[in-house]
């Protein structure tokens, strides 16, 4: 079942449908499926249940369950669980702006996220969302079944972004929840106490967690194209400042600049990889060049390991 039109990209799922998105650390999940596996030696081992799906395998119901209770569920094991991949996505007043785009920055981020679930679900890999501002809003624990990419994109459709942007509480709430290793996508703009987020960071590091970074912005918060006496206003706040752009643009684009270049160097001290999006560039060819480059960075690790 494909996902709803308006963050379904066909041009981005084609370039990315023949690659892969795996985890570069051990996880637990499956032995015999895409990612490497911390249970190498023991016997496949009963994880969970979880409410059957339209789509599930009916051999794996457990009648014994229905006759006690009249419900369906399925029985999950270690090795069918794959890397549990959850989508943290910022939905803050700023991710609204929209300069020359098409898309806003939130729709673009959207677009992104549903590609990208697309591509794992099809790895068998569960996928999950969060949505936050503030705090979480919604939670969509990750799920493997054709349905959940769906349910991602009616969820993030009815999303309204508002409030200010709290990403470093949330990302230590996270931690408290997730107990079990999993790779996590955080997909925001990263307008926020980065102090705050890096500790985050390294907790989710210290807990085994891999954590991919995806910044989205416009390209008008990069270069700041405005000509004449412009008001420039706090799209999280009620501040208001009236300038002229030309006197202080150079000044705002090595902030910028230094901006980006703190976060990838922030990112990459923890062994995470960030990558850059901007609104105006076509998507797939962007995601595409990502995934192909972590491809030949994995193929090369595991040369080196070999020799």
């Amino acid at each position: 079942m494909p996902p709803s039109p308006r963050y379904s990209d066909p041009d981005a799922i084609a370039q990315v449908s023949d690659l892969t998105l795996r985890s570069r650390r051990l996880v637990e999940g499956a032995i015999s499926g895409q990612h490497r596996s911390p249970f190498h030696g023991f016997n496949i081992e009963f994880a969970e249940y979880r409410d059957y799906t339209p789509g599930d395998d009916l051999r794996r119901l457990d009648w014994r369950v229905y006759a006690r209770s009249d419900r369906h569920y399925i029985k999950q094991y270690e090795e069918e669980s794959n890397v549990r991949v959850t989508f943290v996505v910022d939905a803050s007043a700023s991710m609204n702006y929209r300069g020359s785009a098409i898309l806003s920055k939130f729709d673009y981020a959207a677009t992104l996220v549903v590609s990208l679930a697309m591509l794992l679900t099809r790895q068998q890999d569960p996928v999950g969302l969060v949505l936050f501002d503030e705090k979480a809003n919604t939670v969509l624990p990750p799920n493997a079944t054709q349905s959940q990419v769906l349910v991602m994109s009616g969820l993030l459709e009815r999303c309204v972004p508002a409030r200010k942007t709290e990403l470093g509480g949330l990302l230590r709430s996270l931690t408290d929840q997730s107990r079990r290793r999993s790779l996590m996508i955080i997909v925001s703009d990263l307008f926020t106490d980065l102090d705050l987020v890096y500790e985050g960071l390294n907790r989710l590091r210290f807990l085994g967690h891999e954590v991919l970074v995806m910044q989205v912005l416009d390209r008008d918060e990069m270069e700041l194209p405005f000509d004449g006496p412009t008001i420039f206003r706090d799209i999280e706040g009620e501040e208001e400042l009236f300038a002229e752009p030309w006197a202080f643009r150079r000044s705002y684009q090595r902030a910028m600049e230094e901006f980006l270049d703190g976060v990838r160097q922030e990112c990459g001290k923890r062994g995470y990889d960030h990558i850059r999006f901007l609104t105006d560039e076509p998507l797939g060819a962007t995601l595409s060049s990502f995934l192909h480059s972590r491809q030949a960075s994995e193929r090369s690790v595991r040369q080196g390991g070999r020799s």
